[in-house]
């Protein structure tokens, strides 16, 4: 069975997907998303969001509802286990650059739910559940789709796909799209507990950084809840570290033994950096997780996959609505997968190295650059845009394709 050409399908109804398809509906284009699961996921998964990804999601509309289902971090830590506090940094330095200053931690499921609301009676926009795209192929004016839904086998046609669907995307392995990198040898462990680390530890921000040569840690705080993270050495059978002697050891080393510390879930996985060769391929574009993912220490996976969609959605919807050439297109593939590189695999690896580092002239230079950024406000302030993620973004813009004139 084949349906109408489509001008747009979305492959995968996560929070990138769910974007991409509310800009362009926004832009008048009408969108089908397909998403294999049978309804939209439930899973925690990526919970911060950074100020100009919700300056995005406020243009969208979606941003004031998000808020209302999350908590404000305003400030974010960096300690280390020898040092104590090295320096705390408030958003608020960057108030004159972002209309939210401040991380959201909320869960992306939350965005998901709230997205397909404002979108469910929208003419222009439709969603199958339960339908598993198997193949991609494509021409020079169309790309079609082999699904499975309910079932039955079906094709759908399009003018142009964006492949959201996550790290084992079908869209990028049909096409033969190498997803280069590598995986940490170590996996990291996620223990959520209802423990008050801020009567703990007085000071403490809701997102907090601890430094450690034998073992790191990472705090975020979600509502009535903390996320405590640590890393697992890979020689470890994941029977093991899941096990309740090494989960209750692992919360045991930032929490006093004469403090109840219940965990109400816990989650084991596999760390890894990779990025799609290339982030288009003819009439098909990868997006989010489908064309990069990184370890999570700085939270720019799911922010970057939202960066990535805007960049893309705003370029397609000006081509679809006769405003620019297809040559711009290309722009797409050059700025986002270099700040990729540049930017969000560079960080989150020298987070993750920074952390750990045993040898004293790295935890030395870590320690003296955190110090030198609490103690002067533009070092600091180069910091949060760093962290917030405006320089990759700025970056991004700045990078076109050489078109012969």
């Amino acid at each position: 069975m084949s349906e109408t050409k489509l001008p747009v399908i979305i492959a995968g109804a996560g929070p990138v997907g769910m974007v991409a398809a509310a800009d362009l509906v926004r832009q008048n284009i009408p969108v089908l998303v397909l998403e294999k699961n049978d309804t939209l996921s439930g899973e925690s998964r990526a919970s911060t969001f950074h100020p100009p990804t919700l300056d995005m999601l406020d243009d969208l509309g979606f941003a004031k509802e998000l808020i209302a289902q999350g908590l404000k971090a305003p400030t974010v830590q960096y300690s280390s286990s020898a040092d104590g506090v090295l320096g705390t940094f408030d958003f608020g330095a960057i108030s004159d650059l972002v209309r939210h200053p401040f991380r959201l931690q909320a869960e992306q499921f939350k965005l998901t739910r709230i997205i397909l609301a404002g979108l469910k009676d929208n003419p222009l926009f439709s969603i199958v559940f339960g339908c598993e795209v198997k193949l991609v192929t494509q021409t020079s004016d169309a790309v079609t789709l082999a699904v499975t839904a309910g079932g039955e086998d079906k094709t759908y046609e399009c003018d142009w796909l964006i492949g959201a669907d996550g790290a084992n995307s079908i869209v990028r392995r049909s096409q033969n799209m190498e997803f280069e990198g590598f995986t940490w040898p170590e996996r990291f462990l996620v223990m959520t507990t209802p423990v008050d680390f801020t009567a703990l530890r007085p000071g403490v921000s809701s997102v907090s950084y601890v430094a450690d040569p034998e073992r790191w840690y990472f705090l975020l705080r979600i509502i009535g809840a903390w996320r405590v993270m640590m890393p697992v050495p890979g020689e470890m059978s994941d029977e093991e570290a899941l096990s309740e002697g090494y989960v209750t050891s692992s919360i045991r080393r930032v929490v006093p033994s004469d403090v109840d510390a219940p965990i109400t879930h816990t989650t084991l996985y596999r760390v890894h950096q990779r990025v799609a060769a290339n982030f288009q391929k003819g009439r098909s574009f990868l997006a989010g997780d489908a064309a990069h993912i990184n370890n999570p220490l700085g939270g720019m996976g799911m922010n970057g996959g939202i960066h990535d969609a805007l960049n893309l959605t705003s370029k397609l919807g000006a081509v679809i609505n006769g405003k620019d050439g297809a040559s711009i297109l290309a722009d797409y593939d050059l700025q986002r997968r270099t700040v990729t590189m540049q930017a969000i695999q560079g960080d989150t690896i020298r987070n993750k190295k920074n952390l750990e580092a045993k040898d004293e002239a790295d935890r030395a230079r870590f320690r003296d650059d955190i110090r030198a950024a609490a103690a002067d406000p533009e070092k600091g302030r180069a910091l949060l845009r760093r962290i917030a993620m405006l320089d990759s973004l700025e970056r991004a813009s700045a990078l076109h394709v050489d078109v012969p004139a």
